[in-house]
């Protein structure tokens, strides 16, 4: 945390309300050592060592001033330079302790990582205490079911459907084997239907956009559907439109969000009063605000430092996202352990610019598109400074009416100068991650430039 510090509590630079920053004893002095272990033995923070203040500044003033990790350094790095040159790794990997895996992101984006089970099933075991549903139905041996793109998680079988035994590990069941949600037939849903009836999961995981066309089959069917003890989000965001669609199937179930990466584990968690709360036992947390034009100082983004883990050593990682501070002092749920967010806004890749150029998050758009009725599913595309493509697939009536109004919402929040394109289309697939855009700036946007640099050192500043 980059912001101002009084008595344990976080006070920001508009002088809202404080929030209890509280944390797990070892928090410090582990974070104190993996800094230090980077620095003095592993070849990726060579030359971070120059921005060190030293063991006599905080350890957060040393966390400050490190650059942010990218998966470009990862890339560059593995997997020789991200470890200390004492660890074995080829004689972990020979013996099954760890094992590679490489994340779905798209070609310029995808990792290596050296994957440790163990800590990962510790990492989400420690998140479930952060919801009162997840720690009640959750105790590690509840069967669970998920609901995602295979690319992801899973066995992949466009051609040839898997018998559900196949699709079975352990405690977990696979339901959806293949890659293009929008090629579903009718027999794959009602299996998946079905499936859900006779495992009978405690908890159903799902990518929220996967299992609202899912939900939306199921409305149009009148089709009963199994009602689990809770469903977690996971891998995409939430949007409005989605969840409404999902509650319609599922209208007691209580629903949560489940945010992390696959280099950082669970990061953090949505409570039962709808905040997020980090996963305090299992990583570390660091917040950069925006300048105020963009939202800060309670909008900013996130570094990552997961902690416990002896097969990563990651510093500062840079995980892509943008969330909103709760800065309106205790959460409801009596949680007070690390930082607590009113929301996870989006990822860095979901930011477009308003015609004057201020940033736009996931989450003001999909709150400014909630207004606009009888949409399954929709993709906004910025094409340059002030024109917009909103794709949507709606089976309303009166189009013509329909656009006006999508138009004018759009309009209300990038400008009046915006060229807003409103296009109709049958179906939206996902990216070639499996994961769908919901909106998307077809050129770069310089985030590090929005940054409030009097309250970020990171870089040697």
């Amino acid at each position: 945390m980059y912001l101002t510090k009084v008595e344990g509590k976080l006070i920001l630079p508009d002088q809202t309300p404080p929030s209890n920053l509280q944390y797990p004893p070892d928090y410090y002095s582990s974070s104190k050592a993996l800094l230090e272990t980077a620095l003095e033995k592993i070849p990726m923070y060579r030359s971070w060592k120059a921005c060190d203040p030293g063991p006599q500044a905080s350890v957060d003033d040393r966390y400050a001033r490190m650059p942010a990790l990218t998966k470009l350094d990862i890339n560059t790095n593995f997997p020789g330079g991200v470890l200390p040159p004492e660890v074995e790794l080829s004689a972990a990997l020979e013996n099954g302790e760890v094992q590679f895996i490489q994340t779905s992101g798209t070609t310029g984006d995808k990792i290596t990582n050296i994957w440790n089970q163990p800590w990962w099933d510790a990492s989400e075991k420690s998140s479930w205490k952060l919801n009162t549903h997840l720690a009640r139905i959750a105790p590690g041996n509840h069967r669970e079911a998920i609901l995602v793109n295979p690319r992801n998680v899973g066995i992949v079988s466009d051609e040839v459907p898997l018998p559900m035994e196949d699709r079975r590990l352990a405690r977990f069941l696979y339901l959806n084997e293949k890659t293009d949600p929008t090629a579903w037939p009718a027999e794959h849903m009602d299996r998946m239907i079905q499936e859900i009836g006779t495992f009978q999961p405690a908890l159903l995981e799902a990518n929220p956009s996967y299992l609202a066309r899912l939900c939306r089959y199921a409305s149009a069917g009148d089709k009963t559907v199994f009602q689990p003890g809770a469903i977690v989000f996971t891998y995409e965001y939430p949007t409005r439109m989605a969840i409404a669609q999902i509650r319609k199937v599922f209208p007691e179930v209580p629903f949560t969000s489940s945010y992390g990466t696959t280099e950082t584990g669970y990061v953090f968690l949505q409570c039962e009063a709808g905040r997020f709360h980090q996963n305090s036992d299992f990583c570390r947390v660091d917040f950069e605000p925006l300048k105020a034009m963009h939202g800060g100082p309670a909008l900013g983004r996130i570094l990552v430092t997961p902690l416990h883990n002896p097969w990563s050593y990651l510093i500062h990682f840079e995980t892509g996202d943008i969330v909103k501070l709760e800065t309106g002092g205790r959460c409801p749920c009596g949680r007070e352990s690390g930082l607590v967010l009113e929301a996870i806004a989006g990822r860095r890749a979901n930011l477009t610019l308003t015609c004057e150029g201020r940033l736009v998050t996931l989450l003001e758009l999909d709150t400014c598109l909630s207004n606009l009725p009888e949409v399954s599913i929709y993709q906004l595309v910025q094409l340059n400074q002030r024109s917009y493509e909103l794709h949507l697939v709606s089976h309303v009536a009166d189009r013509e009416k329909h656009k006006h109004t999508a138009v004018s919402l759009l309009k209300s929040l990038y400008g009046r100068e915006a060229g807003i394109e409103v296009i109709y289309d049958a179906d939206i697939a996902p990216e070639s991650t499996g994961k769908y855009l919901v909106s998307k700036c077809l050129f770069p946007i310089d985030l590090d430039a929005c940054l409030d640099r009097q309250n970020v050192k990171g870089g040697c500043n």
